[in-house]
């Protein structure tokens, strides 16, 4: 791949090495921290996509056409390099961490992964997708996140393994996501995703209470049905059926790992009746929560 290491992303140098993953894609960190906007220039490279990953802090990235890209933590951008040749950087928060992976869909072509020589993921393929948009944005979702925690803080032995392995996952990926899920992110459907993510954090960490989308609503100044459109975007099912398939996988790890009793599993994942907690279970995992603590052992 033809890198342009010598010219930064962005004038701040924020821009890390970038590293060789697989023919035609390289890997590099991404991370600023200033208050004042900052702006990009680089060659322009309409085969050569990028894909932006936020672990954390905001990006307001100004690209051509007058788009507005915002990102927050788990969000992603795809975009090629012709899109942000003259572009600039603004950190509401003031600081930004992230890492982009640079695909040049020639030598995509080229020299394809032998792992999709056969599947009709493509480096024409995804420039035909991405290419013709001046920057898309998508909301992260658990599967995303799957996939991009795996570029960071693995052991080193086997971190450059992880990164070549959900690069090809991440390719696939691109290869199957709509166009429609995606779209201009503008700040005030950021607030709302992040928004959205503390919400998530708090129902995980209390797994043994029950909140109404009215009570969370009040809680968070926020819409209802924003809140549970916003909510499925994100997660990619509604409140009420994501939080209770994780109640179901966090009592099947008490039945498992603990000796307690069925009753008080079901009140430690919010369930007052151990009959409507069974019934849940069963549907969950096709047997009883007794028949599952048999089979596998406490």
């Amino acid at each position: 791949m033809q890198s342009q290491n010598n010219t930064p992303l962005c004038s701040q140098n924020g821009l890390g090495p970038r590293e060789p993953l697989l023919p035609g894609v390289e890997f590099a960190f991404l991370a600023l921290t200033t208050e004042h906007p900052m702006p990009c220039s680089h060659p322009p490279q309409k085969q050569v996509l990028v894909v932006n990953y936020c672990i954390a802090g905001h990006m307001d990235w100004l690209l051509a056409g007058e788009r507005h890209l915002y990102l927050g933590a788990g969000d992603f951008s795809v975009h090629t390099l012709a899109d942000c040749a003259d572009s600039v950087l603004r950190l509401p928060n003031g600081f930004y961490k992230g890492f982009l992976l640079f695909l040049d869909t020639q030598q995509l072509m080229e020299n394809p992964p032998p792992l999709l020589a056969d599947t009709p993921c493509t480096g024409q393929r995804l420039l035909e997708k991405f290419g013709a948009n001046e920057g898309i944005y998508f909301a992260g979702n658990e599967q995303t996140d799957g996939i991009f925690r795996f570029f960071y803080n693995q052991p080193e032995s086997v971190q450059q393994a992880y990164r070549r392995l959900k690069t090809l996952e991440l390719l696939l990926y691109l290869q199957e996501i709509k166009i429609e899920s995606a779209g201009v992110s503008s700040e005030y459907q950021a607030e709302q995703i992040q928004t959205v993510r503390k919400i998530h954090e708090q129902l995980m960490q209390n797994l043994d209470r029950r909140f109404t989308i009215e009570a969370l609503a009040r809680q968070y100044l926020m819409n209802p049905t924003t809140l549970k459109a916003v909510f499925k975007s994100v997660y990619g099912s509604s409140l009420a059926a994501h939080m209770k398939e994780h109640r179901m996988e966090h009592a099947a790890k008490l039945l498992v790992e603990t000796r307690q009793s069925i009753a008080e599993i079901a009140r430690a994942v919010g369930y007052d009746s151990q009959s409507k907690f069974s019934a849940a279970f069963k549907e969950a995992f096709q047997c009883l929560p007794k028949e599952y603590r048999k089979k596998h052992g406490c």
